[in-house]
């Protein structure tokens, strides 16, 4: 978590980081741990809200009341000094300003309100928000039902102040100035004195109401202070510095920098998030443009999420091995790793990267000349990749090229993009899950792509086994077996038959609009002749 906290910061150091917690009995040792991750807002979300998706068992019987996540999160995080480094949330069916100033007198510095603004926008509580048949047009995209949404932003609007104006009563009531007074003022509260049954009597409220202002007088218990720092490597605040001038202020200028042999080390974190922030600050999503290029050679030993949200332009290659999540969130970026060329061990049979590589990646190349870890290319919807072999579990949502070997469970619950194997030997299909997809022969179109592909593999790395492969393409590209997901087949399918009656119909148009000046003439005779029929003249 730490590690994702870190990756999420380099890739945008504005943003705060926002961790989500049930609540629960040592809650607040988890969050204690999440502060020491450096997020800087943590929502402690009770038993009684969830979205309308959840299963009815879920909904009502995880989690416990935010009220005992929000006391006990509150006290272990002054506990360790750590509160004046969070935002505290409560969540979970906060309805009215009692809520809310009970949230805040047990520590909360915010609250999440969803199911009483939907109710107030229309919302009828069917539980249907998953399956696209919403009744009042809220969780639903087909415009017949949203057609029906009554709802308007002003109701929202009128539904908070009443929110508010029933918060400053009782702020009032308690002698309190402002909401932020109430925060961890734990001594206004007291229990009930007449409890609603004989079981509640047996309630022991000490614990919730502990005063930690009173118990750690020295540490700050406001939240959001003191401000989380994360640095990144020296070394690439060092290539930031030399390449600032393609992507400046002023729009930059064009041009391409290569950065030769800088050693990299596994404390090196995160390489190329933060330039890869600076640059789609300037240029968005599509990173830098044909006229500007960015190429790092880096020999050495990765750290983990190496080259994660690479945008486009920029390309590093990588003489040594990377840890977990190389190219995360890939965003058009290139990623070429190779063994030391001085290795003499044979690189299909050795780890290059760990594992989870490419996650979430959207666009991008990646070549890796050995084997992944555990989870290669789960959800990669976008990426192109090829790589010698990969660990249990490979694979999902993308288009990735294998030359030597797969772990167990390939391919499972894959249901987009497309995947292909090299089986020389003809025994990895025992290690393919073939719940969700299906194994055919490439077609010379796909062999054709396969083969540039691995050609370009074997000019950037120089793959041995890729170039074996090549040598002698006419027989070797029968070995190669194609991974269909049958959802991904399926929506071919629709796609192209859609395409045919479209194609029909703007046939079917172009005839009639070819033949209308001669149309138009027989049917005006038709007509007459019919009316003239009709008087009995025919």
């Amino acid at each position: 978590l730490a590690q994702l906290i870190y990756d999420l910061k380099c890739a945008n150091p504005l943003a705060r980081i926002s961790v989500k917690l049930v609540s629960e009995a040592g809650v607040g040792i988890i969050a204690a741990g999440v502060a020491k991750g450096k997020a800087e807002h943590i929502t402690v979300s009770g038993h009684d809200g969830g979205t309308g998706a959840s299963s009815w068992t879920g909904i009502k019987h995880a989690g416990l009341p935010w009220e005992l996540g929000i006391a006990e999160t509150h006290q272990v995080l002054c506990m360790n000094n750590l509160r004046n480094r969070i935002i505290l949330q409560a969540d979970g069916q906060i309805r009215t300003g009692r809520d809310v100033m009970i949230a805040a007198l047990l520590g909360a510095d915010e609250f999440g309100m969803s199911t009483a603004p939907l109710i107030v926008l229309g919302c009828t509580m069917m539980r249907k928000c998953h399956l696209n048949t919403c009744p009042v047009g809220i969780a639903t995209q087909d415009p017949i039902l949203r057609a029906k949404f009554k709802g308007k932003p002003e109701y929202v609007v009128n539904f908070m102040f009443m929110v508010a104006e029933e918060v400053r009563y009782f702020l009032s009531k308690l002698g309190l100035r402002t909401l932020q007074e109430a925060i961890g003022r734990v001594d206004l509260l007291y229990a009930s004195p007449s409890p609603i049954n004989k079981k509640a009597t047996m309630l022991e409220f000490g614990n919730i109401l502990l005063n930690a202002q009173k118990l750690f007088p020295n540490n700050d218990i406001h939240g959001s202070t003191v401000k989380q720092e994360v640095n990144i490597s020296d070394l690439e605040k060092r290539i930031i510095k030399a390449a600032k001038d393609l992507f400046d202020e002023n729009g930059g200028r064009s041009g391409h920098k290569l950065f030769k042999d800088f050693k990299i080390v596994n404390t090196d974190r995160a390489f190329g998030v933060r330039l890869s922030y600076h640059i789609s600050k300037q240029f968005g999503e599509t990173g830098l443009s044909n006229d500007r290029s960015i190429r790092i050679n880096l020999v050495g030993h990765a750290g983990q999420s190496f080259g994660a949200f690479l945008v486009k332009g920029v390309s590093l290659y990588l003489e040594g091995d990377a840890n977990d999540c190389v190219g995360k969130g890939l965003s058009g970026g290139k990623i070429v790793i190779y063994p030391n060329r001085n290795a003499t061990f044979p690189s299909e049979e050795n780890s290059i990267i760990g594992n989870v590589a490419l996650y979430g990646a959207t666009s991008g190349l990646a070549l890796f000349r050995g084997v992944a870890g555990e989870r290669f290319a789960v959800r990669n919807s976008g990426a192109d990749a090829v790589i010698e072999g990969v660990g249990d579990h490979g694979c999902e949502y993308m288009t990735v090229i294998i030359l030597h070997s797969i772990g167990r469970n390939f391919a499972a619950a894959m249901s987009g993009g497309l995947a292909f194997i090299y089986n020389g030997k003809g025994q990895l299909i025992h290690y393919i899950n073939m719940a969700t997809i299906d194994l055919e022969e490439p077609d010379n179109e796909d062999l054709e792509w396969v083969k540039q592909m691995i050609e370009m593999f074997v000019q950037e790395t120089g793959s041995e086994i890729g170039s074996a492969i090549l040598n002698d393409w006419n027989i070797e590209s029968e070995n190669f077996i194609k991974v269909f997901p049958k959802d991904y087949k399926r929506a071919l399918e629709r796609i192209k038959g859609v395409d045919a009656v479209r194609i029909a119909k703007e046939k079917q148009e172009a005839l009639k609009d070819t033949e209308v000046g001669g149309s138009n003439f027989i049917s005006h005779l038709f007509c007459v002749f019919v009316s003239h029929s009709n008087n009995g003249l025919f």
